[in-house]
């Protein structure tokens, strides 16, 4: 009894905290680079303050800024923490604010012996963004419970992969598109692992979501070779030319590992309540065939097909509000939208991350129905 409980331990916990050890190395290894500076910030720090008083506003009667505030700032970090600064702020949509008393605000700086130059960049955003993050893990918590709580586990773990694998992988050089299917089949392991504990459902769903993940990319590599639309099509190619020059960083593979991290999550939705379904059924009536829980699986399937397509699909295309207004206003030709890369990007997102939801539906419930009853099955096979 106690080999088994022990047996059962080293498998819960034991070989998975061996295994994170190992991962956590790995990560610490790929972050130790040396970044190669693409522009020149010496002297320049961005600081926080607290607005104490406006010497020129710039709001007009209508409610709109034109031009340049005029502002007291109170720093409270930095070499200048504690002085009290006059800046200006712009009207910009990007950058400057519309500067209050009493507003915390950033304020780009640079020093040069007792001289100093400083500009508001933005309204201090930083307590606003980390309170609701963690006002959205607590009502996951609260709402789900024990399960909830290893959700938001997997979505800080998910999230942490994305900084500190992600990325210093790519800018090493690496494949984007290889580098995510790593990302998403690290993550998916930790997530469904947490959620299901080692189970044949969390292999199965496990299985299903990488199977759906890779679906979505090949399907995304096909339209790209017979549409002519790649990595390097998207709008701000500029900008990532100057990584491809300095670093060699393969900046056309970066628009297909986004969408495989995108599709990821509806992807693991679909597998996992596909797996739990399943194991449900087979446990309630363990004499079904697989013929008969294959179709019952199918229907469970074919339910979320639709939904979840639908949720990939409107996801892009909400992100796409902006360029779609502005062809709208601008009136342009059919011919000109329909074959512009813009819309072809979106379309190809949309449809390569439904591609990946819809099969990855007859892969999970396959790989559920042979893992569900191989034992029955073995067991079978080994009666006199």
């Amino acid at each position: 009894m106690k080999q088994r409980t022990f047996s059962h331990f080293l498998l819960r916990w034991g070989v998975p905290l061996l295994l994170l050890a190992v991962f956590v190395a790995f990560v610490v290894s790929i972050n130790r680079v040396d970044k190669v500076p693409l522009v020149s910030r010496e002297g320049q720090t961005f600081e926080k303050g607290v607005v104490t008083q406006i010497l020129q506003d710039n709001l007009m009667p209508d409610g709109s800024r034109v031009g340049e505030q005029r502002v007291m700032v109170r720093m409270t970090t930095g070499v200048r923490a504690g002085q009290e600064l006059e800046t200006t702020s712009s009207s910009g949509y990007l950058f400057g604010a519309g500067c209050t008393v009493g507003m915390k605000v950033v304020v780009l700086q640079s020093v040069a012996g007792e001289s100093t130059i400083t500009s508001v960049y933005s309204q201090d955003r930083e307590g606003v963004l980390y309170l609701f993050a963690a006002l959205y893990l607590v009502v996951l918590v609260l709402v789900g419970g024990k399960q909830g709580l290893k959700g938001a586990l997997g979505l800080i773990f998910t999230f942490l992969c994305i900084l500190f694998f992600y990325l210093p992988l790519v800018y090493r050089g690496y494949s984007p598109f290889w580098v995510s299917v790593g990302l998403c089949v690290v993550t998916t392991v930790v997530t469904m692992y947490l959620i299901g504990g080692p189970t044949k459902k969390t292999l199965v769903a496990t299985g299903g979501t990488v199977a759906g993940v890779v679906i979505a990319g090949v399907a995304a590599t096909c339209f790209s070779w017979a549409s002519g639309i790649s990595g390097w099509n998207v709008s701000d190619i500029e900008s990532l030319l100057t990584l491809w020059n300095v670093n060699g960083i393969q900046v056309g593979g970066l628009l297909f590992s986004g969408l495989l991290i995108s599709s990821l999550g509806a992807v693991m939705d679909v597998a996992m309540s596909i797996a739990s379904a399943i194991s449900e059924i087979h446990q309630q009536n363990p004499s079904l065939s697989k013929r008969a829980l294959f179709k019952a699986g199918m229907h469970v399937g074919r339910d979320m097909m639709g939904t979840d397509s639908n949720t990939l699909i409107l996801a892009f295309a909400g992100g796409s509000v902006s360029m779609l207004l502005l062809d709208y206003a601008y009136d342009l030709p059919y011919q000109q939208i329909i074959n512009s890369n813009n819309i072809g990007i979106a379309i190809m997102q949309g449809l390569s991350g439904s591609f990946g939801i819809v099969l990855s539906v007859p892969v999970t419930v396959c790989l559920a129905v042979l893992l569900y009853t191989w034992r029955e099955k073995k067991r079978g096979t080994e009666q006199p």
